[in-house]
């Protein structure tokens, strides 16, 4: 049965797109049967692989992307997760979602990745979407909240991000992506190189 693991912040710019494709390419990589579902409704990574697949028209079959919206999201993860044979659901979901969309996306996501960048600002929405993400814990047990530190300065250590964060009641993943937009200019049918080391990381997580 397929494992659901859902980016989700209470803004847009964190980096959930961004991660969410890498780790969704890596995955796909690995030979694991991925399908990506985005609930804002530009549908920029459905967008994206079709603009890919008609420059390069001998282009491989990638896993497939979905549309979703934020209030009918969860029941449709729920069908997938019963109905298709996959091994991970990827969802990107919209910068904007409610509260009640954030709840029932929790409940039926094993894993919750929050990513965040140490702005002021970033962290002041890391915060509350992490409280946001407390009463859905308390129902999915299984749930599991990291913590992605994400456009991170170089010259940044992972001890000074950990301190950064250490009121969070969610795990710091022991990895950092950088500020540079080395990620920034992503593919849909194929991992990043320069990914992997955070992959591997994340996907200890996933097992």
């Amino acid at each position: 049965m397929a494992k659901i693991i859902s980016f989700i912040s209470r803004k847009g710019g964190t980096g959930k797109t961004t991660n969410a494709i890498n780790l969704a390419t890596s995955l796909f990589q690995l030979g694991k049967r991925v399908m990506l579902v985005e609930t804002d409704t530009n549908y920029t990574l459905n967008t994206l692989r079709k603009m890919e697949a008609f420059k390069s028209k001998d282009q491989k079959p990638g896993f497939e992307i979905v549309g979703s919206q934020d209030e009918v999201v969860a029941d449709e993860l729920i069908k997938i997760k019963e109905g298709r044979k996959m091994d991970y659901v990827i969802v990107d979901s919209a910068g904007k979602t409610t509260n009640d969309g954030i709840k029932k996306l929790c409940l039926v996501s094993d894993v919750v990745i929050v990513p965040t960048s140490l702005t002021q600002n970033d962290l002041l929405v890391t915060y509350q979407t992490v409280t946001d993400l407390a009463p859905a814990q308390e129902l999915n047990s299984g749930l599991k909240i990291l913590i992605l530190p994400n456009r991170i300065h170089s010259g940044t250590g992972l001890h000074t991000v950990r301190e950064s964060l250490k009121n969070l009641n969610a795990l710091v993943l022991p990895v950092i992506v950088p500020q540079k937009n080395r990620f920034i200019n992503f593919s849909t049918f194929h991992a990043e190189k320069e990914y992997q080391p955070v992959f591997q990381v994340i996907l200890k997580y996933l097992l």
